[in-house]
Parts: C-alpha cells; sequence; structure tokens
C-alpha cells in the first residue's frame, strides 16, 4: 500500500536519471507526444555533466566539457538551443614531463624523439587496425572476440613490447580515456572504445578531434535547455529506491513519489544501477554486466589566475606528466575571452586513490607544484583553487564513465548490454555504439532508448 505522504503520478513512461542519456530520451519522447515523467536523484540536471560558476568570476566544468567535430547528435542540440562553442586553446608548446623528471617542450600532437615513442607509435597503429575489425552493434560478431576480452590491456601491451617508457605512455592513455590502470579494463573493451570514437587519434588530439572545442557557459547549458523544455515533467530530488514490474506495467518509488507508467527507462551509469530495488529481480545478464562495469577513478582540479600568463611565454598550458606526480594530464581550460587563466588537471585511476587519501593541504600543494613544473612557478599562487573528486560525488560513484572488466563483454554484453529487461529499457552513453563514453553517446543513447519505447508501445496498440 502506498504511504500516505507519498503522492502518486500517473504517465506513460517513466525514465530515471536526468543526464543528457535521460533528457534527450524525454524529450523525443515528449516529441512523438508521448507522456513521460523524469526522475532525478540530484538537485540539478546534467549527471556526469557539471559546470559551476566561481567567485571569480569564472565558469568551470567540473565534469565532461568538450564537444568534437563528428559528435553529431550534441551539435544537433546545441544548435537547437543556441549554445555556444569555442576552440579549445592548443596554440603554443606543449610540455612534457618524464618520469626522471626531463622538461620537453614540443608542438604537435607528441614529441617527435623520446624514450618509449617509436615503440609506442607502433602499438599504437596495431591498436587503430585492431578496432576497424570491431563490430559497434554486434560486438560479440568481431573477429577474436573472446580471445581480446579474456585480456587485459596490460597484458596486450606486455605481450607487444618490453620497452618500459612506451609501456608508461599506453598507460596513461588509458587512465586518460577509461580513469583506470591497464590491469583492469579489457582489452576488447579498448578495441571497442577506439572503434566508437573513430580511432586514437580522435580520441587524443585536439584540433578536429574529441577535445576541440568548449561550450561558453560550460557543457551543461544543452541539458539545462532540454530541461527547461521539459518543463514539469523533470522531478529533481526524487532519488529512486524501487523498481517494480508487473503485468500492469511499471511502478517506481522515490521515498515521497510513486510513479506509475507503461515503460521505464533507467538512464544511469551501471554502477549506479545498484541503488534502485528491482522487483523481479533483473536478470542474470543485466546483473552480471553491472558487476563487470565498474566507474573510472579521476578527480578534476581546476587553479585560477588572474590571466593565462603562459601564453605570452609561448606555452599553450597543455602537458602529460609521468613518474611520482598525481596529476596525469593538463589543459588550458580559461574562458573564451581570456579575462582569467585556468588551467585543469586530471588525476586518475591509482594516482587518485593515493593523492585523495592525502589532507587537503597536501593535495592542493601536490597540484600546484605538478602545474609550477607546468607553466612555472606563477601557477603556484592561484586565487582560486577547486577540486572535484569524482569517486566522492553521491549516485554517481566515480567518472567519466563505466569501463568493462576482462571476461565482461563476453559473460554478459549479449544479455547484458543494453537488451530490454522486461518494460525497463537501458540508457547512458556506456550502452552506445557511436561515441561510447562520451555525451554525444549518452545524447544518442537516449534516442535508442526513446524510438525502443515509442515501437514497444506502438506494437501493444497495433498487435502485428
Amino acid at each position: 500500500m502506498t504511504p500516505p505522504e507519498t503522492s502518486a503520478v500517473d504517465t506513460e513512461v517513466v525514465v530515471v536519471g536526468a543526464g543528457y542519456a535521460g533528457l534527450s530520451t524525454a524529450w523525443r519522447l515528449a516529441d512523438a507526444g508521448i507522456d513521460v515523467v523524469v526522475l532525478e536523484a540530484a538537485d540539478r540536471v546534467g549527471g556526469r555533466v557539471l559546470s559551476q560558476l566561481r567567485p571569480s568570476g569564472v565558469r568551470v566544468d567540473h565534469g565532461g566539457q568538450w564537444i568534437g567535430p563528428s559528435q553529431r547528435h550534441f551539435h544537433a542540440l546545441a544548435d537547437r538551443f543556441g549554445c555556444r562553442t569555442f576552440p579549445t586553446w592548443e596554440t603554443g608548446r606543449h610540455t612534457e614531463i618524464r618520469a626522471d623528471g626531463t622538461r620537453v617542450d614540443y608542438a604537435g600532437g607528441a614529441p617527435d624523439t623520446g624514450p618509449g615513442i617509436a615503440e609506442y607509435e607502433r602499438v599504437t597503429a596495431l591498436l587503430d587496425d585492431l578496432a576497424r575489425t570491431v563490430d559497434l552493434q554486434q560486438p560479440w560478431s568481431t573477429p577474436k572476440f573472446a580471445e581480446f576480452d579474456a585480456r587485459s590491456a596490460e597484458d596486450f601491451f606486455r605481450a607487444q613490447t618490453d620497452d618500459e617508457d612506451a609501456l608508461q605512455r599506453l598507460a596513461l592513455a588509458i587512465q586518460g580515456l577509461w580513469c583506470a590502470e591497464p590491469r583492469e579494463i579489457s582489452f576488447f573493451h579498448v578495441l571497442f572504445y577506439l572503434a566508437s570514437g573513430g580511432g586514437y587519434e580522435q580520441l587524443m588530439e585536439t584540433r578536429g578531434c574529441a577535445q576541440d572545442a568548449r561550450f561558453c557557459d560550460g557543457a551543461d547549458a544543452v541539458a539545462h535547455a532540454l530541461a527547461e523544455s521539459l518543463g514539469g515533467r523533470v522531478r529533481l530530488g526524487e532519488p529512486v529506491l524501487s523498481l517494480r514490474q508487473s503485468a500492469h506495467g511499471v511502478e517506481a518509488h522515490t521515498g515521497r513519489t510513486l510513479v506509475r507508467a507503461r515503460r521505464a527507462v533507467v538512464a544511469v551509469p551501471p554502477a549506479a544501477v545498484g541503488h534502485i530495488a528491482f522487483d523481479p529481480a533483473l536478470p542474470a545478464g543485466r546483473q552480471g554486466w553491472i558487476r563487470h562495469t565498474p566507474m573510472g577513478r579521476v578527480a578534476k582540479v581546476h587553479a585560477v589566475y588572474e590571466e593565462p600568463f603562459w601564453r605570452p611565454a609561448g606555452r599553450s598550458g597543455i602537458a602529460t606528466l609521468y613518474g611520482d606526480s598525481p596529476v596525469g594530464v593538463v589543459f588550458d581550460n580559461s574562458p573564451e575571452d581570456a579575462s582569467h587563466g585556468v588551467l585543469v588537471a586530471f588525476v586518475y585511476g591509482d594516482r587518485l586513490d593515493r593523492w585523495s587519501a592525502r589532507a587537503d593541504t597536501e593535495r592542493r600543494r601536490a597540484v600546484l607544484d605538478a602545474l609550477s613544473a607546468v607553466a612555472g612557478p606563477r601557477a603556484a599562487r592561484p586565487v582560486d583553487y577547486v577540486e572535484k573528486i569524482w569517486p566522492r560525488t553521491g549516485r554517481t560513484i566515480g567518472g567519466y564513465e563505466c569501463f568493462v572488466t576482462p571476461g565482461g563483454w563476453t559473460r554478459h554484453g549479449r544479455d547484458g548490454w543494453r537488451q530490454p529487461s522486461g518494460l525497463v529499457h537501458w540508457a547512458g552513453t556506456e550502452t552506445a555504439s557511436v561515441w561510447n563514453g562520451y555525451i554525444d553517446g549518452a545524447i544518442s543513447s537516449g534516442e535508442r532508448a526513446a524510438a525502443e519505447v515509442i515501437g514497444a508501445l506502438a506494437a501493444v496498440a497495433h498487435p502485428g
């Protein structure tokens, strides 16, 4: 029986999660004339995309922030709602700080020469060759699927080279893309992800690639516009505690609201699905998939300065760091008008585990030391400093996305990846075939889930 304090809402479809996947699902359903309610646990929309206006007047992106030219779903929505972008700053010399402390300034995607570079480039070219064999719609149909999935990325890398410098470069690539370590991730998932995004260079580089541009008003501007267009259909502060299926439809309970619907779309990361009690229990394939798809571990740290002082010195602010530094990658995240200078530092995987356990002052000192090594001594004196440690963030449990552990695709991919569970459909960037793991993938996953629901409702209304 529904508790007296619980209100009841009837709708055609209930969507769980108001990130880009959930919002795009709801938007497509509403556009098709289908009544929909979106339930979001947090007090905001956007999910793993979160922008914040700092006291300095600078807006920083704590989560996903970039858009690339081939991310057509994201571009379509940005154009639809008039959300402007500007090119990511990459002018000037980039910096590499090697494990022995050597600093190398270079132009282009990577240094031309250096320890491990030749082997690194050989192995990444092989990755691209193998990624071209991946079937993005039915990944289990890929040649050598089970063989690749049984291995970790580290297993594959070490079978290809014993050059430790090349292995360090490959490890940083894995950390940067999945916020995980090479030993943790299925080698097949690496290939699937590369194929999904268009190849290694497309994922790693800036101009014309995945990190091409940023949003003038923050990367969640499109999410806010979507939510506004949906009006009262989006209900914040409503965590779904249970989801029950019956012959009559689905019931989603939040503690203060009972939503009755014909179908449900769950648009939260696999790692967050565990917060929901399902009745009946989810199929074994879906449960297994969730166990094999942990969330990555990352922190984004922004240091704000009165100006981007590294630019007149001919530096881009882009850097990669090896060795003992907690920071793996640095970008110039200054606003379009350069009214302030902003450097963003990424802390990944094992580095995040060690760094996040330190005291606040020690964490700050370690990051500013790294930024000083990249941009000079002025980097040690920001006017604002803010950390976003994603594994500490509510129901998201990490970032940027979930990755698949060895054996996960083979054992549970066919039934667990995005196959509907009765009346429950699945969205989220992890379910996308193209730009999996990115905002664009989240949007396309919502459109796919909406199409599934529309088809299912039509089939019931007009059998045969």
